[in-house]
């Protein structure tokens, strides 16, 4: 084996266990949406391709659940659109060290960036060493999220019904998001933003078609715009 490929190797599986502390919450997560999308009137089938094709959990929790509730497509479509577009951040964030890679490995790598992904291997591209081979990191990390994805949502799909309502696995998605959130926050405005934007969730639950989760969205968004300011102040204290 050359050098380049022990490299390549060694990367690939310090991303595998990077990632694997946060499947504690990916593998419920998965069950949760296997058995949501069941509920909701999905085919099995569609609810495991929905795992291969659109492989976003919580825009397909939400889509589940607006499914389920016979919203408007048009909501639909405009809600999970807002939940997905931190993916665009998060590749604006990583496309400066993959910007040498040929097209096939940015768009597969595009392809596995998620949440749990980004959160696991930006650490290592911003403070690791500007290796050729740190590609590979983020691929070991996309790689062990999307194959335990797919594997909870089967198993959600074929023993939901064996799952007991005991096991509450549901609260796993709140966790799993604040795992990712509260590491993140480093300035003012991130902590403004995190904060507005829950507290209108919980306020905004009586807005009908789960409109909530764009208004919280847009009232974060505002909220951590609006206090940078602060940012800057504290920056030149």
């Amino acid at each position: 084996m050359t050098s380049a490929a022990v490299t390549c190797r060694a990367e690939f599986l310090a991303g595998v266990r990077a990632e694997l502390p946060l499947l504690l919450g990916v593998v419920p997560f998965g069950l949760i949406f296997g058995v949501l999308g069941l509920a909701a009137g999905l085919p099995a089938w569609a609810v495991i391709a929905m795992s291969s094709v659109v492989f976003g959990g919580s825009s397909q929790v939400v889509f589940a659940q607006l499914w389920g509730a016979q919203v408007p497509p048009p909501v639909i479509t405009a809600t999970v659109g807002v939940v997905n577009l931190r993916h665009a951040l998060y590749s604006a964030s990583v496309a400066q060290y993959l910007r040498d890679l040929p097209m096939r490995w940015r768009v597969l790598l595009a392809y596995l960036l998620t949440d749990e992904a980004y959160a696991a291997a930006i650490g290592r591209f911003v403070d690791g060493p500007a290796t050729p081979h740190r590609h590979w990191f983020l691929f070991g990390t996309g790689f062990t999220l999307w194959a335990s994805w797919q594997v909870s949502t089967i198993a959600g799909v074929l023993l939901g019904a064996a799952i007991p309502a005991s096991w509450s696995l549901d609260f796993s998605i709140a966790l799993t998001f604040l795992a990712l959130l509260l590491p993140a926050i480093h300035r003012r405005s991130e902590a403004m933003a995190a904060l507005v934007a829950g507290g209108v969730a919980l306020a905004a639950q009586g807005v009908p078609h789960k409109l909530w989760i764009i208004v919280a969205a847009v009232a974060g968004i505002v909220a951590g715009v609006l206090s940078r300011r602060f940012d800057r102040k504290s920056a030149d204290v």
